[in-house]
């Protein structure tokens, strides 16, 4: 695999351990401000896991994935 695919995999696992620790950081926030980091982080990890999915089948699409 192109290490540009091997780095879009890389990110979206990436953002998986974004969205556990949002997760976390809810359950254990202690204030409002804590607890808006970890919305910020979730929403980002959710952004950045679409992006780099349709990144994904873009190259698919374009024969640039094996």
């Amino acid at each position: 695999m192109q290490s540009y695919n091997d780095n879009l995999n890389k990110l979206i696992r990436m953002t998986r351990e974004m969205l556990a620790l949002a997760d976390e950081g809810d359950r254990d926030s202690n204030d409002d401000s804590c607890a808006i980091v970890y919305g910020i982080l979730r929403d980002t990890g959710y952004r950045l896991r679409r992006l780099a999915e349709k990144e994904c089948e873009n190259h698919k699409q374009t024969g640039k994935w094996d």
